[in-house]
């Protein structure tokens, strides 16, 4: 079973800094964030310098039960082992986007942002949450961070308690016609014609781990 060790020892002894050239002769990704996300996948497999697609593929199966969704957490999970999230920013001071979903200290299978094809890979119920920040500029890899979501992020409940009570709040907004969703809230019927609908959103973001734990980096 492939875990963290793996991946900073292939770091080690294949350190790829220039992404877009990397990227680019094995044919893998288009953009610099995907160009990452297909590095870390090669960091954890040992497949940095596999250029058969073929072998790459079958051992990037043996290794991971999931390898992602494109607008859904995580981005990868380990076979037996943790999930991963890759995250690229562009400078140490740039903050994490996580988007619509909280920060996790773990991923769990009841999760409602999570894909049935993540929930069903394997037979799972709690894996522990790896985040892997990048500092990528135009072509370069500049710095790279593994951090669990245990030593990161606080519990589920804290992220959870501050969704219910603004979402609480807005749907007892007097007047307002609102629908079920998973998101803060949808407001119906917004014009005269009934024909216009307001999503409100939760766009969550975070401080980067260079940031956060920057006693440790000299």
């Amino acid at each position: 079973m492939a875990n963290i060790i793996d991946a900073i020892v292939h770091l080690v002894t294949n350190p790829k800094l220039e992404l877009k050239s990397y990227s680019e002769s094995h044919n893998r990704a288009n953009s610099m964030g995907e160009a990452l996300e297909e590095y870390i996948k090669d960091l954890f497999a040992g497949t940095v310098n596999e250029e058969n697609l073929n072998i790459r593929n079958q051992k990037l199966s043996e290794v991971f039960s999931y390898l992602g969704n494109q607008n859904n957490p995580p981005d990868s999970m380990l076979r037996g082992g943790d999930a991963i999230e890759v995250k690229k920013i562009e400078s140490n001071d740039s903050s994490l986007a996580l988007n619509s979903s909280y920060p996790k200290a773990k991923l769990f299978s009841d999760s409602p942002m999570i894909k049935k094809a993540c929930r069903t890979c394997e037979n799972w119920t709690v894996k522990d949450m790896i985040y892997a920040v990048g500092v990528v500029d135009s072509k370069n890899l500049k710095s790279l961070a593994f951090v669990y979501g245990e030593d990161y992020c606080a519990d589920k409940s804290t992220y959870e308690q501050i969704k219910s009570v603004i979402k609480t709040g807005v749907e007892n907004i007097n007047g307002v016609e609102f629908s079920e969703t998973k998101e803060l809230g949808r407001v119906n019927r917004v014009d005269p014609l009934g024909i216009t609908y307001l999503r409100v959103r939760g766009m969550w973001g975070m401080e980067n781990p260079f940031s956060v734990f920057k006693y440790i980096y000299i």
